[in-house]
């Protein structure tokens, strides 16, 4: 029935585009103006529509509704949230759709503690979309009002987990303000170590993407301390056959991470004029860690010669 009365609607407004070539069709199917119909499409050619507008020299694109809904709802998931409530101004029902809205809180906010509970009657994503949002710059100017917003509305819950999966699914939190919520919150940091998964990574790429999400601070310190100390063991807990192979442990995982921030810093500072060669870089290195091989003190190296610093 449904699809009925938007076939019904659709050939009105083709019948009012293309009134010529639309009287001279046979049945008053648009498989008669050249229109093709998809196997599996209910709707107008978009390029036989296309070319027609042409010949009319009609500007623009096709309206939206004359589209089947979900080919529609396909092309708006493709918009930001300013652009689909620009596009809800002209496509009502379209761009006011929940899936579209539900994708876009998903897609920007991956984890929360509301997706996963039974959401009430008339609970609307769209709204939930202007919250995360309003909450997210809220916390950007203080971490302390922005996670009791959040909390408040229920999109969150205390939990250590649970904050530690928000906030390694979400990039639109400020990183000052998440190291200091971290420096803070030793439970959520603990947690948030813990859902990193360094199996066979490199050691370098490992630290880089370890410092994507847990930003190092500015100057050396207790909270840089705390954060190597917890990334050591995590690479070790997730690469035991390397420890075996290689001779790794927590301590020396430390050593090497120090190794690596003071190259990165000494390769990429253009303030250092004499670089770390690399042979005096294997020599400090295996003075601080004599377990660990030559050849894997030089692929550290290499690897910060060639891809950059470990933190930036």
């Amino acid at each position: 029935m449904g699809q009925g009365l938007w076939r019904v609607a659709r050939n009105q407004q083709l019948q009012q585009d293309y009134g010529d070539q639309w009287d001279a069709g046979a049945d008053g199917d648009p498989q008669d103006l050249g229109m093709e119909m998809g196997p599996h499409c209910q709707g107008a050619d978009i390029y036989q529509l296309l070319r027609a507008r042409r010949g009319k020299e009609q500007p623009g694109f096709i309206d939206l509704e004359m589209l089947p809904p979900e080919l529609s709802i396909t092309i708006l998931s493709y918009l930001n949230a300013t652009d689909l409530c620009l596009a809800s101004c002209v496509w009502q029902d379209l761009g006011h759709d929940e899936y579209l809205w539900q994708g876009l809180c998903k897609s920007t906010w991956g984890h929360c503690s509301i997706y996963n509970r039974r959401l009430p009657s008339g609970f609307s994503y769209r709204r939930l979309y202007m919250q995360l949002d309003e909450g997210s710059l809220t916390f950007n100017a203080n971490h302390q009002e922005g996670i009791s917003y959040f909390m408040s509305r229920g999109i969150l819950v205390d939990h250590p987990k649970e904050l530690a999966k928000f906030i390694f699914c979400t990039r639109t939190l400020n990183w000052k303000m998440l190291r200091v919520y971290l420096d803070e919150r030793r439970d959520v940091l603990d947690e948030l170590v813990t859902l990193h998964n360094f199996s066979n990574q490199f050691l370098p790429n490992a630290l880089r993407d370890f410092f994507r999400h847990i930003h190092a601070p500015e100057e050396r310190g207790e909270y840089l301390e705390t954060l190597i100390t917890k990334f050591s063991h995590r690479f070790c807990a997730c690469n035991p056959a390397l420890v075996r192979e290689v001779g790794l442990s927590p301590d020396a995982v430390y050593v090497l991470c120090y190794s690596l921030i003071l190259l990165s810093i000494d390769l990429t500072s253009p303030h250092v004029k004499n670089k770390m060669s690399k042979r005096e870089f294997i020599r400090n290195t295996r003075r601080a860690a004599q377990n660990i091989s030559e050849d894997f003190v030089g692929h550290l190296y290499d690897n910060i010669y060639l891809i950059g610093h470990v933190a930036a």
